[in-house]
């Protein structure tokens, strides 16, 4: 569900240099990947972090038919929670509030959620709020049923997110999410994700949304009918997360990238746009990220900017470069800065389809 938009707003980005703690090793690559090379070198004079507004205040006022009496943040998470979701509107209905768990099947070796996962919950709860605003229907597709006359459908342009921590397996966590304007024809929708039982904050994420036209795959603008709904949710707020001007870019001193070609969506990989879903992006620029910073980091920030729509069908490239010094030959640092470029892999045609940028830290235990 992800497609291009000229006018994408991004994050800021503050230059600051890694620390001089720093350790040499080397970075390996994921087995089977067609890596150009082996050894990398890692750059200290680009370190770049998002930035970030804290979340407003909110009092949890009127409850949309719901017993929230249901659900106890503060004691210990229930022995089972397959029935455990809940949900309302909040702060005069601008915010739209998720509660839920994270299953087994939704974290990786390390007991912990993965990005995929977070980027999953962060979708289905900006799809809900639509739902509940009356901008969503069952039977329409992904739109309301004014949309639906007009053959549009909602599709996502970019997303920042920042994770100051992973939740892991049994964890009950919660989403809240609030919309605001994005130019003439975007939406932004800003989310926070918090821990039930600290309140500590987990995840922040700004999206931007632009509506598709179905039969000629191209950008739309909104109906009147629709915008007069989408002003009666809009929050008067600016972005959770600045914005930022720099886009990935080949002049970057680095050295060249790690490839991995002949890559190929699946079925399930499709959405109900019948074209591949924008969380499966990212399991996608992963490919081509050496295997030894997917097993020893975690991402802690990430910019996405989605270009163009592919399918199934479609043949891709990965590609992901690592910010580096000419001083150093291999590293062990704390902070890794990527940039990665996914296209198409077609004699004649080699399009971008997704630009993105990740800064990743080490994990708890390599520390």
């Amino acid at each position: 569900m992800a497609f291009m938009i000229t006018t994408a707003s991004s994050i800021t980005m503050n230059s600051s240099p890694y620390p001089n703690y720093m350790t040499s090793s080397k970075f390996g690559c994921i087995p089977g990947a067609m890596h150009e090379h082996e050894r990398i070198k890692l750059k200290q004079a680009s370190s770049w972090s998002l930035q970030f507004k804290a979340p407003m205040k909110v009092n949890a006022t009127k409850v949309d038919a719901i017993d929230w009496s249901m659900v106890d943040p503060k004691k210990e998470s229930p022995n089972m929670v397959s029935d455990l979701h809940v949900e309302r509107m909040i702060h005069d209905d601008s915010i739209f509030q998720e509660i839920f768990c994270i299953r087994l099947y939704e974290v990786g070796p390390d007991q912990t959620a993965s990005i995929e996962t977070l980027m999953n919950h962060l979708q289905e709860t900006t799809a809900n709020h639509m739902k509940k605003s009356g901008l969503m229907h069952d039977g329409f597709g992904f739109g309301s049923e004014e949309m639906s006359k007009h053959n549009l459908t909602w599709v996502m342009a970019k997303i920042q997110m920042i994770v100051d921590r992973y939740p892991i397996w049994g964890d009950i966590v919660q989403m809240e999410t609030w919309k605001a304007a994005h130019g003439k024809n975007g939406v932004c929708c800003n989310l926070t994700l918090h821990d039930c039982k600290t309140g500590e904050i987990l995840v922040r994420a700004s999206s931007y949304w632009v509506m598709m036209n179905t039969k000629t795959r191209k950008l739309s603008k909104f109906p009147n009918e629709v915008r007069a709904k989408l002003e009666q949710i809009y929050v008067d707020k600016p972005p959770l997360i600045e914005q930022d001007t720099r886009t990935w870019s080949k002049s970057e001193e680095k050295i060249n990238e790690h490839i991995c070609k002949g890559l190929k969506p699946r079925w399930s990989d499709l959405d109900i746009n019948q074209h591949v879903n924008n969380v499966k992006y990212v399991g996608l620029i992963l490919e081509s990220v050496p295997k030894t910073i997917i097993e020893n980091y975690e991402i802690h920030s990430m910019t996405l900017d989605y270009y163009r729509e592919f399918t199934k069908d479609n043949i891709l490239q990965s590609f992901t470069s690592i910010l580096t010094n000419n001083s150093a030959e291999t590293s062990n640092y704390d902070i890794v800065d990527c940039q990665h470029l996914l296209r198409f892999d077609i004699d004649g045609d080699n399009s971008n389809i997704m630009k993105g940028r990740t800064r990743w830290r080490l994990k708890q235990g390599n520390k």
